[in-house]
């Protein structure tokens, strides 16, 4: 209520303050129209004053009244301040206003011009009418039609031409404040829910200091933020403003005009928005990757002024224009767990420790925490404690899928640990690769391993062996137990024959899933990790050096990632050595596939006959042995029967003719 009446108190004093302004002009053009009728035809004698004189004195009176009635600057003051009006071109700007404020005023520019039909002023009428006349003023490096202030109709001489404020000026002389129409489609508000924590706050004050440290008459530093948390570079940027005292606008880099003139336009446009309304502007640039995008924006960057900070996770090079580098982290662990709690304040003490697994397993932004904390608050009322943490646990794993389901495929794993059918070492294999995922934070953060080993602390593995013999499923597996999302990444199609490509797709990937730490499934691992070619030229070279980055990123992901191939042997022993548990996928046996049999029918299937031992003397692995199950359920089902060995002849059969192999006699015999 109290700022509203404020507010409204400056809007009445501002109204005031602008008329009396306008007044003075007003007599300004009178005196030009009609100095006879004003009574100044002679100059007044000496000690005394004309009629017009005084009206002038009593006008400068009454502005100096409504300036000291203004609880703030006034908007003419703010428009004069921040684009260095001289007295004359803050009065030219009232002149144009006038036409469109008083009716009155349009007669009285006619009336100057000695043409009733000319209602529009000009900059000859100024120069004769106004006081302090300078002809630089029309020049279009000077304010007025640099920051387009008044423009000049076209087609006619400068002086002759008529004249007209610009509309977003003149609401923003009355107190009517907005954003320009012409930016609007391509700039906009910030969030108002951006909250930064201590750390990131230091950062914000770092980058305010930077701006505030420019010297007089110098043009200010670009602050560039970096970093992989892209919600807290613009909590960051906020925050920053706001030490300012300015508001803050973002603009997208990927949304900037291709054609110079129309990014020119732009920059010239928000400059003039960043001093009427005070603010600064965020430029978001983490899609602004390939070089024409880059020289735009750089381009771009290089010719902006005022208060202008860059998103990006990696710093852009600016050769002819001052930056400041900034990074920012993700929210520290402590102040995490501070955020948490605040959101979820009561509930607390009923998630019985799912705290502490949300804390070591996801690594999220002040915002996502928020957002997946208002989420769980929500739908508290409806659940049990049991049940409230895993709510905890899926409204987090939202949070991070959005990042990622642009770049991969998520699996919804249903396999559990009974239905894997593997030699039991394979199987205590893949449960220790389990272990270290689920203990790592213990391990590595609360016993310090960490501080022993920066170097490979990710958990890698290599899954091998011929298709349909496990390898998806293990990894289903793993996630479902685990309670992570499964992401496959087709690695033929991430390689890329461009140079540098192929490290770029890699990159995109694991940046996303570093927030939730999901396990990542790279398919088809041959197709960049055959053995390690002879360096001939520049491809063979940046193919190996796509390989190393891919090990890498593997070695310091915080999560799990797997690697799977047909090929052990096509692999560089090298790269072997790098990756943590390589386990392998065998052709199952007569034993093993009899099991698989046994369980590739859910429960409520009706079955009548089926012999897993006569089964499984079809010599394939077990994704084809579910092919079959399934073709042989369609079938029954379509005849409205139970399945029988006969549908699955027909089944197997089909699946046979699908990998080009031959369904032999001792393979089917004693199936009827």
């Amino acid at each position: 209520m109290m700022a509203t009446q404020t507010a409204n108190d400056w809007t009445q004093a501002n109204q005031r303050y602008l008329m009396a302004a306008l007044e003075r002009v007003r007599l300004a053009l009178r005196r030009h129209a009609s100095p006879a009728k004003s009574g100044d035809a002679k100059p007044p004698a000496v000690g005394k004053e004309g009629p017009q004189a005084s009206a002038m004195l009593e006008a400068e009176s009454a502005l100096d009244e409504a300036q000291a009635a203004m609880p703030a600057p006034a908007a003419l003051q703010t428009l004069c301040g921040g684009f260095n009006l001289t007295d004359f071109e803050r009065d030219v700007v009232l002149l144009c206003a006038g036409v469109d404020l008083d009716s009155a005023f349009a007669g009285l520019v006619a009336e100057a011009q000695g043409d009733a039909r000319r209602t529009s002023p000009t900059f000859s009428l100024a120069l004769a009418a106004l006081p302090g006349a300078h002809w630089s003023a029309a020049a279009p490096s000077r304010p007025l039609r640099r920051w387009r202030l008044v423009e000049v109709e076209p087609g006619g001489t400068v002086s002759a031409s008529a004249l007209r404020i610009d509309e977003r000026v003149l609401h923003f002389l009355t107190g009517v404040d907005y954003l320009d129409e012409r930016l609007a489609p391509l700039v906009r508000p910030a969030p108002v829910d951006l909250d930064a924590p201590p750390s990131q706050l230091r950062v914000a004050r770092r980058a305010a200091e930077a701006f505030a440290g420019a010297s007089e008459g110098e043009d200010r530093p670009i602050v560039q933020l970096c970093g992989d948390d892209a919600d807290g570079r613009c909590a960051v940027a906020a925050a920053a403003c706001r030490v300012l005292r300015l508001a803050m606008c973002v603009l997208r880099a990927a949304e900037l005009p291709t054609v110079a003139a129309d990014r020119e336009n732009l920059a010239r446009l928000w400059e003039r928005e960043a001093a009427l309304s005070g603010s600064g502007l965020l430029i978001e640039a983490e899609d602004a990757g390939d070089p024409q995008s880059v020289r735009e924006l750089t381009a771009f960057l290089e010719t902006l002024g005022g208060i202008v900070i860059l998103s990006r996770r990696d710093p852009l090079s600016l050769p002819h224009r001052a930056v400041i580098r900034l990074d920012v982290a993700k929210p520290l662990p402590g102040e995490q767990r501070d955020m948490w709690t605040r959101t979820l304040a009561p509930l607390v003490p009923q998630l019985n420790g799912e705290m502490d697994r949300v804390l070591a397993q996801f690594n999220l932004s002040s915002r996502a925490i928020a957002a997946a904390g208002a989420r769980v608050a929500r739908e508290a009322a409806d659940l049990d404690s049991g049940a409230l943490g895993a709510r905890l646990w899926e409204a987090c794993c939202a949070q991070t899928r959005p990042k990622l389901d642009d770049l991969a495929q998520r699996l919804v794993p249903s396999a559990s640990w009974d239905d894997l059918v593997l030699p039991e070492g394979e199987i205590r294999l893949l449960r220790q690769v389990a272990a270290q995922v689920r203990g790592r934070f213990t391990v590595y953060d609360t016993w310090g391993f960490a501080s022993r080993c920066s170097r490979g602390l990710g958990i890698s593995a290599l899954f091998t062996g011929a298709s349909g013999t496990g390898k998806t499923m293990a990894a289903e597996v793993l996630a479902q137990d685990l309670k992570l999302d499964l992401y496959r990444i087709d690695l033929s199609s991430v390689v890329n024959k461009y140079i540098g490509e192929t490290e770029k797709n890699l990159r995109r990937i694991f940046d996303a899933a570093e927030d939730s730490g999901v396990i990542l499934l790279f398919d088809e691992a041959d197709a960049l990790f055959g053995k390690r070619s002879e360096v001939r030229d520049s491809h063979d070279r940046y193919a190996n050096i796509e390989v190393s980055y891919l090990l890498q990123r593997m070695e310091a992901y915080r999560g799990l990632a797997v690697l799977t191939s047909n090929m052990k042997s096509a692999l560089d022993q090298a790269f072997l050595r790098r990756i943590r548990f390589v386990v392998q996928f065998p052709m199952p046996d007569v034993m093993q596939r009899a099991e698989i049999w046994r369980r590739a029918f859910p429960e409520g299937v009706p079955r009548e006959g089926l012999d897993p031992a006569r089964l499984a003397q079809l010599s394939i692995p077990g994704g084809s042995i579910r092919n079959i199950a399934l073709g042989a359920a369609f079938l029954a089902a379509d005849e409205g029967a139970t399945v029988r060995m006969s549908h699955i002849l027909r089944a197997a059969r089909t699946e046979y003719a699908k990998m080009e192999k031959p369904l032999t006699d001792a393979e089917i015999r004693g199936w009827a």
